[in-house]
């Protein structure tokens, strides 16, 4: 309707990994440039190949989990964590994603997977799920989950006594709204995401936002999506006047200064990602790739509860 009646400009997109791949076809039968900036999907290369106007900043669930298993391989080989994982997810696109790419990153690297359950959305009670997991004598726990099921699970895993050595929870860890509700016991807690917070580029961005809205910006898709709005008025002003067209060319070529720093697309995605972050002394640090410029160092184990 907005695009067909009422004749917008632009429509920005939705939020979550399953609701921008359902409107992926809509926005490329209308070729109007669709801005993934909350979904991570394996299927990103092979969509921007057939969707001309879509353009994926997340990156991929395989590389969320390479990387992830990747921090837990070095813990393992510094003796700090057994082979054992415990992983929960959502039963939607996201978590979906994430948990496929998990498991094959878990095989390839000599993981065992001791525990692998999904759940549906709206899930009220998360005690039977995290029991079972607890029980399972893993040194690390993964749960690929929502805003509502991560606030969840942390607290009932505090009141359970599931303390894990690694921790790794999903959407929402990384939003004030987790520090501010757990504080120190947020200490040590992983989730997707991560934002090197000495980069003056993100200090900045950290600042505007909080005099702007008057809260914290997450530290995971926030800045992603401001990433995606920064790059579609710069293509705007470049093209000068409202030619989709020409901006969506504009976005798929062009080299764009954002507050993650100089971003140009590779096959109409965002390659240059952070893909785990930790709580440490109350911010949410990126620790992988590990070799990147920014990387904190992970901690493990994470301290009690």
């Amino acid at each position: 309707r907005l695009i067909t009646q009422d004749k917008v400009d632009f429509v920005l997109p939705p939020w979550g990994t399953g609701t921008n791949l359902a409107v992926g076809p809509t926005y490329e039968k209308h070729k109007y440039p669709l801005l993934a900036a909350t979904s991570v999907t394996d299927k990103a290369p092979e969509l921007a190949k057939r969707w001309k106007h879509a353009f994926f900043f997340l990156g991929t669930g395989g590389e969320y989990a390479e990387d992830l298993v990747a921090t837990l391989e070095k813990a393992k080989a510094e003796g700090k964590i057994n082979n054992k994982i415990a992983m929960i997810n959502i039963a939607d696109g996201f978590g979906v994603e994430l948990a496929n790419a998990t498991r094959k990153a878990a095989k390839k690297h000599g993981f065992e997977l001791v525990y692998d359950k999904s759940y549906p959305i709206g899930t009220q009670d998360m005690t039977p799920v995290l029991n079972e997991a607890k029980g399972k004598g893993a040194d690390t726990f993964v749960a690929y989950s929502y805003p509502p099921d991560t606030m969840l699970i942390t607290e009932q895993a505090r009141t359970l006594g599931l303390a894990p050595k690694v921790m790794f929870t999903g959407v929402g860890t990384q939003f004030p709204m987790f520090k501010g509700k757990f504080g120190n016991a947020a200490e040590g807690i992983m989730a997707p995401g991560g934002i090197d917070a000495a980069n003056p580029q993100m200090q900045a961005y950290l600042k505007r936002f909080k005099e702007v809205t008057g809260q914290e910006s997450d530290r995971f898709a926030s800045p992603i999506v401001y990433t995606s709005l920064q790059m579609l008025q710069q293509s705007i002003e470049r093209v000068g006047k409202i030619d989709r067209e020409a901006v969506t060319n504009e976005i798929r070529s062009g080299s764009f200064e954002t507050v993650i720093g100089t971003v140009k697309l590779e096959n109409q995605m965002l390659t240059k990602l952070w893909h785990v972050g930790q709580w440490q002394g109350g911010e949410f640090n990126a620790i992988a790739p590990a070799n990147r410029a920014g990387a904190k160092a992970a901690v493990i184990p994470k301290q009690g509860w």
